[in-house]
């Protein structure tokens, strides 16, 4: 068993987008896939570390970069302004993942009707958005993302949803919940919520330290998170 990380470019609209390609070259070929949408700062070394441990469990993980160019912030000011930007043209960040998604489908190693798309905070609403499309894939699932939906977004979702929230998270208040509950529950006929209690934003992620802001990392809510997305991998795909 051998885990490969190559990376992996593709380009739409003149956009290039610089991703990480992340499998066992010695699992059985085709096989299931995911996704993985980083947070708002671009693909950085998180999200591998999470694509590989995806890969060892027999999955081809296409780690995505949704800004394009392998743009990476390296300040939370120039992270915010990129995200800024596609934030207000939800048409081109859902254009973008779903050039993700043909993308994954398109390789040989990967069954293109077992296909799920998972993000954390930006990368969750990316995620949502991708599913809000229309897009014909198994599961999204969304680590303490956000979740406004577009304007007008109407769209029948096809996979099914999980929802890992911090009941906490001051970027996805009760009432953000209660309104994408309302959406799915109209728009989706398979959709689960776990929410963490005296939890916040960036639960996953243990550089995340800022308490005081609501954004810090739990490792039970971590561990617990994991465990149901491995569950519904397994049994979406």
């Amino acid at each position: 068993m051998t885990v490969q990380i190559r990376d992996h470019s593709y380009s739409d609209d003149g956009t290039t987008f610089h991703s990480k390609l992340v499998y066992d070259d010695a699992a059985a070929q085709p096989g299931p896939a995911v996704i993985v949408a980083p947070a708002f700062g671009g693909l950085g070394p998180f999200e591998i570390e999470r694509a590989t441990e995806l890969a060892h469990l027999g999955y081809v993980v296409l780690a995505i970069d949704y800004y394009g160019e392998g743009r990476r912030a390296t300040s939370e000011s120039q992270a915010f302004t990129w995200m800024n930007e596609l934030n207000s043209d939800r048409p081109r960040l859902s254009q973008r993942m779903q050039r993700a998604l043909q993308e994954i489908k398109s390789l040989p190693m990967v069954d293109p009707k077992r296909v799920a798309a998972m993000g954390y905070c930006f990368g969750g609403k990316a995620v949502l958005d991708l599913a809000r499309s229309g897009a014909d894939f198994n599961a999204a699932i969304s680590f303490h993302g956000v979740y406004d939906a577009a304007q007008g977004e109407s769209t029948q979702i096809q996979p099914s949803i999980l929802i890992l929230h911090g009941w906490d998270d001051p970027l996805a208040k009760p009432d953000d919940l209660a309104g994408l509950a309302s959406e799915l529950s109209k728009h989706c006929s398979d959709w689960q919520v776990v929410g963490f209690g005296g939890t916040g934003h960036a639960f996953t992620n243990p550089n995340a330290r800022s308490p005081e802001a609501g954004m810090a990392y739990n490792e039970a809510a971590s561990r617990r998170s994991w465990t149901y997305l491995l569950n519904f991998l397994t049994e979406r795909l």
